[in-house]
């Protein structure tokens, strides 16, 4: 069997090797990780801030194109205001014209009456020549008609002359106008090349055209009405000086028109610089972009990788807690499902009348065989031995105590139940080992337990463990259960039980109190502030044995329930922590009344205890669990693959020696009993 254990625990060390392996290559892979997260990270905010850029130039973009349409707005309303500055010319030479048909008219009309005054002279002349007085004063209208006619004549010419210098001067306006319109179709070319760079940006320059090719259609409909006005300026000396003035102001118009496509020249190609610009900044941000998504891509499947790397090991990770927790069993299996451990308090200074252990006949072997699990007893000069799983002498600590049954906490916590009890007699320690006093030296199995359970439980949440934990508190009374925690709850143990609580266990092993209080708990301090209540509602008494002697059995169940959302994986387990009521014997404890019937139900519990543990080890048919109500209570933590743990705690005084000789003695014959797997067989010589 040492063979086997040496094995087992080679092969534990490898497994923890193992595992230290793995949770270092885990934690290497999730550096990695957490860097490449890092980096997916930078290389994201640095593309973002090059969108960002991008955008900014392309809204400087929209805004300049903005502008230029805005211009074009205004050219266009400018190009309306001379289309109507046209329209007012056209009809002030229509009237012009008109009044040239009257002049024209009049003019026929007085060559038409010359003509007939020069025949009426004539007639006159040729008829009467006593007329001759009336022929002179005719003769001098006629002069003065002639004058009339010569300047007539004159001014005609001089008409001619100013007609002649308008047509150059009309020639001239041709002459611009026509320049002025190369210059506009250069412009609108340059406009139309502007077009086409800037079709893939915005869609609206097509309504740009045809604004355009509108106010084209619009100059031309103009130049046409100049043409048509110059011709009919011609023949009005007095709208002349007008159209000269309209065309001086028509020129200035023009000038401003050239300045502004000359304005709109150079903003076009500043526009067709900073698209260029705009461009290749874009070209670059692509090459960036298609990098960085390359990179990104590689990063992506690098993470894939080191994704399914962290994968496996947390695969490989619960296949080895899988393993821990059946090599664990298999230990404490083979060490036995029920065990049993031996603590000796040590002397007090108003109980003895000598210094040590010398009046408790007390004495630990130091054999290699037997060191650490044996304990001498002397009585009447006759020697006893005895062996257990585990001896704490006088000197070993609260902390020494809990090392040994830490594995047996880790078990609840991997889904079996646990039952752990001091037994003795009044006055051993029992309450000390189990509940312990102030002080983290102090600190008992009870709080030290639920400290593994609690730190053990947050330490396997990074492995996707989540626990839920519910406490109960109880203590058994003459046989009739009472809940400590319950509100209002007496502190007084004369009181009677208000309830019947009634005890059920269901096929799957689970035990359940009707009506008792169960409070969920998420921390040390939950349950802290639960034994701090329990204790003041506890029944105590005094005896012959004890000042302040517990009178009850205190119960303490804890019900763990985990799961692993990653796995998929349930476990439920039972921490039951017992503080059994001290053993006494009648005769020596001098109790009566209350007390009798209290030590009376004590030894009877007790002793039904040890009857249920010896018929399962028998593997009897019939195990008595309902002869008492903490045999009942316990049941399922009593048989199967549950684990058992017994503290036997003795006094070393020589008064105490009867007391701890019957303590021993029964702390041996559970010692030798076998639950479960097999173990190794232990002498006792008495």
């Amino acid at each position: 069997m040492s063979d086997y254990i040496k094995k087992l625990r080679a092969c534990i060390r490898w497994y923890m090797e193992l595992e230290d392996g793995y949770l270092a290559e885990q934690e290497k892979l999730r550096g990695t990780l957490d860097a490449e997260n890092s980096r997916h990270t930078q290389l994201e905010a640095q593309l973002s801030n090059a969108i960002e850029e991008l955008k900014a130039a392309n809204l400087d973009l929209t805004r300049r194109c903005e502008n230029l349409e805005e211009t074009l707005s205004r050219e266009k309303s400018e190009k309306l205001i001379a289309a109507e500055s046209y329209e007012k010319e056209m009809q002030e030479r229509e009237l012009a014209e008109s009044s040239r048909d009257l002049l024209t008219v009049d003019l026929e009309r007085v060559t038409h009456d010359a003509k007939r005054f020069s025949e009426q002279l004539k007639m006159v002349q040729d008829t009467n020549k006593r007329l001759q007085e009336y022929n002179t004063s005719l003769q001098q209208y006629n002069s003065n008609l002639q004058a009339d006619a010569s300047k007539s004549g004159e001014t005609i010419s001089k008409l001619q002359k100013e007609k002649s210098a308008m047509m150059e001067t009309m020639a001239a306006l041709r002459e611009c106008n026509n320049s002025m319109s190369s210059q506009l179709e250069s412009s609108r070319a340059s406009q139309q090349e502007a077009i086409r760079v800037k079709e893939e940006l915005r869609k609206e320059v097509e309504c740009f055209r045809a604004e355009l090719k509108q106010a084209r259609d619009d100059r031309d409909h103009s130049v046409a009405q100049l043409n048509n006005l110059n011709i009919e300026l011609a023949n009005c000396k007095e709208q002349i000086g007008r159209s000269s003035k309209e065309c001086e102001s028509m020129s200035t118009k023009v000038s401003a028109l050239e300045e502004t496509c000359n304005t709109q020249q150079d903003q076009i190609q500043t526009l067709q610089k900073q698209l260029a610009v705009a461009t290749e900044k874009l070209k670059l941000a692509d090459v960036t972009a298609i990098e960085a998504m390359t990179g990104y891509e590689e990063q992506k499947e690098k993470i894939k990788y080191l994704e399914e790397r962290l994968a496996h090991a947390e695969s490989q990770i619960v296949e080895g807690d899988e393993l821990r927790k059946k090599l664990h069993n298999t230990i404490l299996e083979l060490k036995g499902n029920i065990r049993v451990f031996c603590r000796v308090r040590p002397l007090l200074r108003f109980h003895g009348d000598s210094n040590g252990l010398e009046g408790a006949s007390i004495s630990f072997p130091t054999s290699v065989e037997s060191a650490g699990r044996a304990i001498d007893l002397m009585n009447q000069g006759q020697k006893l031995s005895f062996s257990y799983d585990k001896v704490f002498d006088h000197n070993a600590s609260q902390e020494d105590v809990f090392v040994e049954i830490s594995q047996l906490v880790q078990s609840a916590l991997d889904g079996y139940k646990v039952c752990i009890f001091a037994y003795g007699q009044t006055g051993s320690g029992k309450t000390y080992t189990m509940m312990g006093r102030p002080g983290n030296d102090q600190k008992g199995m009870i709080p030290r337990s639920l400290e593994q359970i609690f730190k053990t439980s947050q330490s396997l949440e990074s492995q996707g463990w989540e626990y839920f934990m519910q406490a109960s508190m109880l203590e058994i009374y003459n046989e009739s259960i009472r809940d400590l925690l319950a509100p209002g709850r007496p502190n007084s143990f004369d009181m009677s039980a208000s309830k019947q609580y009634t005890i059920k266990h269901d096929p799957h092993g689970n035990t359940t109190v009707s009506d008792l209080t169960i409070i969920d708990v998420f921390s040390i301090a939950d349950v802290t502030n639960l034994l701090e209540k329990a204790s003041h509602s506890r029944s105590v008494g005094k005896t012959q044995m004890n000042e302040q002697s517990s009178r009850s059995h205190f119960v303490f169940t804890l019900k763990i329930s985990g799961s692993n959302k990653n796995t998929g994986q349930h476990v439920e387990g039972i921490l039951n922590l017992i503080d059994l009521a001290g053993s006494e014997r009648l005769a020596k404890s001098s109790s009566t009344g209350d007390r009798l019937k209290e030590t009376q139900s004590i030894n009877k519990s007790l002793s039904a205890l040890s009857d249920v543990i010896f018929a399962i080890a028998k593997g009897d048919d019939h195990v008595p669990f309902r002869n008492s109500k903490l045999t009942y209570l316990l049941q399922p933590c009593l048989g199967g693959d549950s684990k058992a743990l017994m503290f036997v705690n003795i006094s070393p005084e020589a008064s105490s020696v009867g007391e701890t000789i019957c303590s021993l003695r029964f702390a041996s014959r559970v010692n030798a009993c076998e639950i479960g797997i097999p173990r190794r067989r232990t002498s006792t010589s008495i």
